[in-house]
């Protein structure tokens, strides 16, 4: 597998999830771009799919970072009340975009997930697709109290992070400690299990990014004749898949 020598050089703290949502540059003078956001697969992550129906997601649900909202709009239609929550503004009016196309009655609201204010005490599961490895660890830790305070006692926490129980493939690695140190005083953590993580990458975008940008640079160092893909060629990453209950 091949790694970049000094490691990806960028930390989640300089990455601009926004412009991702825009079509523009995320890591500022960096012309490094990407056709569309590399998690939104336009349907939901096959792994909360395996969720559903399960006490693993049960009642209402928030959906924490929810990007373009493919996951929310999917518990919707399968009869859960959600409220999907993103930083990124236009990543809410896309994804509010969506439902009005598809014609689900879904709320999408811009909220700060490290504080998540003027939300109610009210969820009785979270899910969190890819964001937890997106946040500064004091940024972790006070996501992890903000979760704590807008949800019931016993709420579920369902969590996917980039993983780093494999070689070298992924930016923003996350290991079991940090997610036990982080999570830890809030959520009472059941399991954390290695899953792949379904990408909109597929070996013929990698290689056309590679053409003119530095994907070692910035943490994706993946190997084409090694990755994972599914039936639609599409490459899947690493990930923890945790499980959690409020305490």
């Amino acid at each position: 597998m091949t790694e970049h020598p000094q490691g990806p050089t960028i930390s989640p703290e300089e990455a601009d999830f926004d412009a991702i949502y825009r079509g523009e540059a995320p890591f500022g003078d960096n012309a490094f771009r990407f056709e569309r956001p590399p998690w939104d697969i336009g349907e939901p992550q096959p792994q909360l799919v395996e969720l559903a129906g399960t006490d693993k997601i049960r009642g209402e649900v928030l959906d924490a970072g929810c990007g373009l909202g493919e996951n929310t709009l999917f518990l919707v239609e399968r009869g859960y009340r959600v409220l999907g929550v993103d930083a990124s503004n236009s990543a809410i009016e896309q994804a509010r975009q969506r439902a009005k196309e598809r014609g689900i009655d879904a709320a999408f609201e811009v909220a700060d997930v490290t504080r998540l204010d003027g939300i109610e005490p009210r969820f009785d599961t979270v899910l969190d697709s890819a964001l937890y490895h997106c946040l500064s660890d004091q940024q972790r830790r006070d996501y992890s109290a903000a979760l704590h305070r807008v949800t019931k006692p016993g709420a579920q926490l369902n969590l996917f992070c980039f993983a780093d129980d494999r070689q070298s493939v992924v930016p923003f690695q996350i290991s079991r400690d940090n997610l036990r140190a982080n999570l830890g005083e809030h959520w009472s953590i059941t399991s954390i299990e290695s899953a792949n993580y379904t990408s909109a990458f597929t070996r013929d975008s990698i290689r056309a990014l590679r053409e003119h940008n530095d994907l070692e640079a910035v943490g994706l160092a993946l190997d084409l004749d090694e990755v994972e893909t599914d039936e639609q060629g599409r490459i899947l990453l690493p990930v923890w898949q945790l499980h959690a209950e409020r305490k």
